[in-house]
């Protein structure tokens, strides 16, 4: 595993590296968001993930997603990156998930423990839930607003839940949520300063079976994605934590 890691540890050092393998990570939703924060933090050496996602590889998520490619098309997202991720790390120890995340998993997902979290999930309802979860139980975690509908990736920006600036409605609608549940700073949040644009408007009503046979209906409004912002979304959420855990290691190991 050393040399796996050496060019990072060039820079941080091995003592970090450990510190690395020691912490759990969960991420939230393995799209086109998701899945490049989740690859790099595996990259960088992170030794326990949750990974939660109910979907299945689709032709749809070839121009975005790492993990699309014609020849996973129809696996289990959660599966095909529990693979991808023993290949790069064989260590690496995951925790798969393969549920519409609706906060029943909480206990069995946070019980042992979660460091950091990512949240990359596309439903509102399941978003303002995990987002209020972390919150509560002083859950340290990262959001992800306003990937689709934007081509101009050098807009985004990381920034506290308070200082967003934006006329963006579905970024407008979660902070109006999160403040009727009590939460208006105090969260990280990766996010577009560029106007939304969509030629089409598609909206359509989804049928989910959960792993407990039960049954739930959601409204799906499907946003324009381009290749390269949710990408670099992605990127920023992991990079925010890698720094954000660097930098206060450093500080209380001076």
């Amino acid at each position: 595993m050393d040399e796996i890691f050496s060019r990072s540890t060039m820079y941080w050092g091995d003592e970090f590296q450990e510190y690395l393998k020691g912490l759990h990570i969960a991420v939230f939703g393995l799209g086109g968001v998701g899945g490049y924060a989740l690859d790099a933090l595996v990259r960088a050496g992170v030794g326990t993930f949750s990974i939660v996602d109910f979907d299945t590889v689709s032709k749809s998520n070839i121009n975005r997603q790492i993990i699309a490619l014609n020849s996973t098309v129809g696996f289990k997202k959660a599966e095909v990156f529990k693979k991808r991720m023993k290949d790069i790390n064989p260590d690496v120890e995951i925790f798969v998930y393969e549920d519409f995340y609706d906060g029943s998993q909480n206990e069995q997902i946070f019980g042992s423990g979660v460091d950091f979290t990512v949240d990359a999930i596309d439903s509102l309802r399941s978003k303002i839930g995990l987002l209020k979860y972390c919150k509560d139980n002083n859950i340290k975690v990262i959001t992800s607003l306003g990937a689709g509908n934007r081509l101009d990736a050098s807009r985004l920006r990381v920034s506290d839940l308070s200082e967003i600036k934006t006329k963006c409605p579905f970024v407008k609608n979660v902070i109006s949520r999160l403040k009727k549940e009590g939460i208006d700073s105090g969260m990280m949040v990766v996010w577009s300063d560029e106007s939304p644009k969509s030629l089409k408007k598609i909206k359509t009503i989804e049928k989910i079976t959960k792993k407990d046979e039960t049954q739930i209906e959601i409204t799906k409004f499907t946003p324009a994605s381009t290749p390269v912002v949710p990408a670099v979304s992605g990127l920023l959420c992991a990079n925010y934590i890698i720094n954000f855990l660097y930098e206060n290691y450093t500080k209380n190991n001076a």
